[in-house]
C-alpha cells in the first residue's frame, strides 16, 4: 500500500486481496460446518440473503442506512448468536448463525464491505457500484 492510500485508508493491493480471501474462508467454512452440522438446505436459501434486507434503511438516509446495514454485516451478533447456539444445544440458533455468517463471508470476498456514512458505495473494502472509478 502507498502513502497515499495509507492516509485515506483506502484498503489496496495484498491487503484487499487478503480481506477478500477472509471473507471466501469464511464462508466455505460456515458452509462446511452447516453441512457437517446437517442443516436444513431449504432454511439456508430461505434465510441466506435475510441480512440484506437491511439496506433497505438507505431509504431513510445514507447515515442510517449505513448504521443499519453495518449491525447486519458486522461479524458481532451472528458470533454471539453462534455461541448461545453451542452453549445452549439449539439447532435453529446454530443454523441460523452459520447462515449469517456464511452471507457476511461471501458479501466480503464479492467487496461488498462495511459502510461508510457517505453512501452504500462507499466500503471498507473500497468503493463500489457504478461509480467506483470516479
Amino acid at each position: 500500500m502507498d502513502d497515499k492510500a495509507a492516509g485515506t485508508g483506502t484498503v489496496t493491493g495484498g491487503v484487499k486481496i487478503l480481506l477478500r480471501l477472509e471473507g471466501l474462508t469464511l464462508f466455505v467454512g460456515m458452509v462446511m460446518l452447516y453441512a457437517a452440522w446437517d442443516g436444513s438446505w431449504l432454511v439456508f436459501a430461505l434465510l441466506f440473503f435475510v441480512p440484506d434486507l437491511s439496506f433497505l434503511a438507505y431509504l431513510s438516509d445514507a447515515r442510517f442506512g449505513a448504521m443499519v446495514y453495518n449491525a447486519a454485516h458486522s461479524y458481532m451478533a451472528p458470533v454471539a448468536l453462534l455461541t448461545l447456539g453451542f452453549g445452549f444445544a439449539s439447532p435453529l440458533t446454530l443454523s441460523i448463525a452459520l447462515i449469517w455468517l456464511a452471507h457476511i463471508g461471501i458479501d466480503r470476498a464479492l467487496g461488498y464491505g462495511l459502510k461508510y456514512s457517505a453512501g452504500f458505495g462507499f466500503t471498507h473494502l473500497g468503493r463500489i457500484g457504478r461509480q467506483k472509478d470516479a
